[in-house]
């Protein structure tokens, strides 16, 4: 019974929400939540895969490209700068092995400034280190792909008022001690 009740004056609520039109047009009164695209966050995803930061934009977070950019330009300015210095090395190393003895690395005499060894050692290191510049662009236009969709599908969510949860502080008058605690408001 007290079901039936609760129903009934849920639904004397609603109908009191709307207004009708003299055309016969019915007009909500109530807060509308936004429509949800189920595509957005891969659209956004799918932008962000084109081209870096597009996905950011089109989730109009602007102040995150600049970001993205920076991230992305800085593993590719370490591995173009790994990848010249290891031919350097690379040319140094070919040239001693063909007999010259003129490269930048010999210095002047007889005794060269690096030996084989160490150029050989310098280009592994180089070369791991141009390798792992790759490694983490590539890591870094993967992560600005996953970010442009999740923050897609974050912004589906609804924040409104009517569900919030908020800090609670309490003073213990006769103690003088604060307690603290969450508190969960539903309006319905």
């Amino acid at each position: 019974m007290t079901l039936f009740c609760l129903l009934l004056c849920m639904t004397i609520q609603a109908q009191d929400d709307k207004e009708e039109l003299e055309e016969g047009v019915v007009i909500s009164t109530e807060n509308t939540s936004r429509q949800l695209d189920p595509l957005r966050p891969a659209k956004a995803a799918f932008y962000s895969a084109i081209l870096p930061g597009l996905g950011q934009a089109y989730n109009k977070k602007y102040w995150k490209i600049p970001i993205v950019y920076a991230a992305i330009g800085t593993g590719l300015y370490f591995y173009i700068d790994n990848n010249n210095v290891y031919k350097r090395y690379r040319n140094a190393y070919k040239r001693r092995l063909a007999g010259f003895t003129d490269d930048e690395f010999y210095g002047t005499g007889d005794i060269p400034f690096l030996s084989d060894d160490a150029l050989i050692r310098a280009q592994r290191s180089l070369k791991r280190n141009k390798e792992l510049s790759l490694l983490v662009t590539v890591g870094l236009y993967v992560l600005n792909i996953i970010e442009a969709n999740v923050n897609a599908h974050l912004m589906q969510y609804n924040l409104d008022e009517n569900l919030a949860l908020k800090p609670y502080i309490d003073f213990n008058n006769p103690n003088y001690t604060a307690q603290m605690g969450l508190t969960l408001n539903i309006k319905f």
